[in-house]
Formats: C-alpha cells, structure tokens, sequence
C-alpha cells in the first residue's frame, strides 16, 4: 500500500509527541537497515541544516521617530551606510557594505574587517550601535541631522530578509593560474596547490529536498537561531540537473531561497559577520529547514548521501571570472570531505568554507524543537519553481 501522510496528520503527531523526527544525517542508516518503504512508514520529519557564508542577506530597519522628526536621507550603522530610499525612518542594511573609509582591494589583499554582516550581528548580540542620518530637512521632517546610539531593543522593527540564501549545490573552487588568488570562497594556491568548497552535503536543505515537493513559500524554518519563513524562490534561482560532457547527470545544480524572519528572536551565534581575505565582508548564516515525509519520493529524496552529491570542479583563476563555459570534472562531497581529491592527475588537498559540525548542530536544534511540540510545520502556500519549469539564469548581456 503507497504511503501518503498529510502536513495535518504530521503536526497532529507533533502536538501530541508521537512524531517521530530524525535529521538527514541520521535518516541514512535507517534507510540502509530498513529500506525506504518502512523509513517512510515509520519517520514523520527530517531536518537539515546548513552554515556558511551567505552575502545576499540584509536586514530591514525602522528605527522609530526622533523629536523633531527626521527624513532619513542618508544613514549609517557603526560607519556602514544602509540604503533609506524607503521611507522617512526605514532603512535597509546589506551584509556586504562597508565603510566609506575602508582601503577595500587598494591594500591587496583587503581585510575587511568589518561590515554589514558584522553588524547585524552586533545587532542581533544586542550590542550598542551608532546611529547616524542626515536629510535635507522638510516642514513635517524638519531634522537634519542625528546621531545616537541604538540597540536591538531600542528600535521599532529589525526584519531579517536575506534574497539569497541556502544556495542548492557550490562550486568547488580550484586556481590553475601561477599566482595566489582571493576569493569568495577563500584563498586559492597557485597550481592546483588546494581546493574549497562550501556546502553540508547530505544535510543541506536543498539537497534534500531538490524537485520542491515539500520546501516552498510559507515553510517554516530555523533561521539565525528563531524562526523564520521562505519567502519566495531566491535571486539567481537556477534549477537545473549538472550535465557532463557526455550528458551524464551529477545532480542538482544551484536552486536558492529567499528567506524572511524577526531578527529580534535570532541569535549572534547563528548570524556572523565574515571578513573574506581579498574579498569583502559577508554575513555566515545558521538554517535548517524541516521536510515532513509525505510519501516514499520524499524520503528517497532525504536519504541521499555525500556519496551520491557532486559539486563541478571550476577553475576560479580565470574560467569562473571570464564566464569560460565548462569544468575540470565533478567530484563527491564523500571525495571531498575526505581531505583530498584528484584534478587534472594531481592529488590536491581540500577544505570546507562552511561547518558540517554547525550544520549537524542546527538539525539536532531543529529536531529538539519539533520534538518538544515547540515547532508545528507549514503548507506551503505555492511551491517554488523546480527543474521542470525549465528556468534558465538571467545574464547580463554584455560582451
């Protein structure tokens, strides 16, 4: 007999504590021992969880009014400047702004020290801020300047919309050229000297889910340590099954989300402001997304493991930078968590620039909370766009 459980029935067996929740990590096992029939017949809920960095992440701000008022024409946070083209008091902070005095690249490579990211963490550690605006003045905003200092419980509303987040699959990153390179995802020795990727694998939420069956708008999820929502398909959302050469598929490419929550319930230690050698400032972001076992496609979905998952190996020095179609092969995330792989017939080391140990943390969180009747899933009111919708990347046409 098919296996079909409703979203209903699931959180039924939540608020009574008979659900039976695993995370992705765990899920494996069971599937290996039982099969994927009886896994789906006995498991109700799996979790997955990722951490790393996540620049197109920002926070909306609506700092209340002064006396006398003031039309926010421009505003900075502890020196770093949010856009406020929104209206008199509201404010949007992005991770990756920085000062207006920092050397950037002009001292090669730049530190960025510090940034947007790093302060919605100071925010969200409900450390003091600098607040500083300036307007042209009106006679309803009749205020031209202010400067103060804020903490998170001092403002009205502190929104956490971050456009892109929980990137599906990355690249791994490899330099061919003869010279050190800095990228976002790290530090790249000449000649193939290493190789970083970033992503959880087997616990990565899109991974886990990666034809939309159950992640869509409106799925609650753990997001910088509270709650939190999908909001819409994430920018660059490019839905597509990696393709060799020859045809051959490798899996899902690069689907993304847009996510939503109240940073006023999240935690400093599940949003980080980044500092990128010879990058920029980001912001590493903590999210763990529940996917309710439907029916047996699901948990085949969610048994995936870093021996069936492939990133493509890409050439950062100049292939990725010049848009050179094409890689140097795909690798395993068994491959590369094991510390090494094989390029171009040369043994090169690798490195995760996101936390598996972090990663396994915000499941384990996720699965206590639902366990505990804490967390109740979502329906998702429309599913986000998945493979067969045949959605290509927007690319700016320049040549």
């Amino acid at each position: 007999m098919a296996i079909e459980k409703t979203y209903a029935e699931i959180n039924e067996k939540i608020k009574s504590g008979r659900a039976v929740v695993l995370t992705a990590e765990e899920i494996i096992s069971l599937v290996e021992e039982k099969g994927i029939s009886e896994a789906a017949r006995s498991v109700d809920v799996v979790t997955t969880g990722t951490f790393g960095a996540m620049c197109s992440s920002g926070v909306f701000l609506n700092f209340g009014h002064s006396k006398p008022r003031i039309r926010m024409q421009k505003v900075w946070l502890n020196g770093v400047q949010a856009y406020s083209g929104i209206a008199a008091v509201d404010a949007y902070l992005g991770a990756t702004e920085l000062p207006e005095d920092d050397p950037c690249n002009n001292n090669y490579p730049g530190e960025f020290r510090y940034g947007g990211g790093h302060v919605i963490q100071d925010l969200a550690a409900r450390r003091p801020v600098c607040l500083r605006a300036t307007s042209y003045g009106t006679d309803c905003y009749p205020r031209q300047e202010i400067e103060t200092v804020i903490t998170l419980d001092d403002i009205n509303e502190a929104t956490l919309f971050n456009p892109r987040n929980s990137y599906q699959n990355y690249n791994c990153a490899v330099n061919l050229s003869n010279r050190t390179i800095y990228t976002y995802l790290g530090m790249l020795k000449p000649g193939l000297g290493n190789a970083h990727y970033s992503s959880a694998g087997q616990l990565s939420p899109l991974l886990n889910d990666p034809y939309f069956m159950t992640i869509g708008i409106g799925t609650k999820i753990f997001l910088g340590g509270g709650v939190g929502y999908v909001a819409w398909n994430g920018t660059q959302n490019f839905p597509e099954i990696q393709k060799d050469a020859a045809g051959k598929g490798y899996g899902p490419a690069g689907a993304t989300l847009s996510v939503i929550g109240d940073l006023k319930q999240m935690d400093a230690n599940w949003l980080v402001g980044t500092s990128m050698l010879g990058y920029g400032a980001s912001l590493t972001v903590g999210l763990g997304i529940p996917i309710p076992i439907l029916n047996e496609e699901v948990m085949r979905c969610v048994a995936v493991t870093d021996r069936d998952l492939y990133a493509p190996i890409v050439d950062y020095s100049e292939a990725f930078s010049q848009r050179i179609p094409g890689n140097l092969g795909f690798v395993s995330y068994a491959e590369l968590k094991s510390g090494k792989i094989t390029v171009n017939g040369r043994e090169v080391p690798t490195a995760p620039l996101s936390s598996y140990p972090r990663a396994r943390q915000i499941a384990g969180i996720l699965k206590n909370w639902i366990e505990q009747g804490d967390f109740l899933l979502t329906e998702p009111v429309k599913l986000l766009p998945s493979y067969k919708d045949n959605i290509s990347a927007n690319t700016l046409k320049i040549v």
